[in-house]
């Protein structure tokens, strides 16, 4: 395993908002499962094991998918200037979605307005909401 292959995998679980899955990171390397695997493993040894005491950064396996995230002793320092992951309007929207799923856009739009529509574009390219053909509108669930 290359340094370089391990710099990419890292350029890529860093720019990442969201645990990315060893084909989504095959898929934005070009590089092969083998390495993909190999360089997520280095990076564990390097963030997790080897600079452990010289780095708030750390690579954990979330379900089948991996992520860098601030150490949770640092968490409240650095949370100050994050930006939200997602917006307040674009959250209350998502929870009517999960609450009322499958809900028809229409009747979402009756709830919340015609900004439904740039919500639920917001929210499907954010992989939150699945909106699937149903007659002349769509149906939402979330993923």
């Amino acid at each position: 395993m290359g340094v370089k292959d391990e710099r990419v995998v890292e350029s890529v679980l860093f720019s990442a908002s969201v645990p990315v899955s060893i084909n989504e990171i095959k898929i934005a390397t070009g590089l092969s499962k083998q390495k993909v695997l190999d360089a997520i493993d280095g990076l564990i040894q390097m963030y997790n094991i080897d600079r452990k005491n010289e780095t708030s950064i750390e690579v954990i396996k979330a379900g089948d998918k991996y992520t860098m995230q601030v150490k949770k002793k640092y968490f409240d320092q650095s949370v100050m200037v994050a930006k939200p992951e997602i917006q307040s309007h674009h959250l209350k929207t998502l929870a009517l979605i999960a609450f009322h799923q499958p809900v028809k856009q229409s009747n979402l739009r009756e709830m919340i307005g015609p900004k439904v529509y740039d919500h639920v574009d917001e929210l499907s390219e954010m992989k939150l909401v699945n909106a699937k053909k149903h007659g002349s509108t769509e149906m939402l669930t979330t993923t």
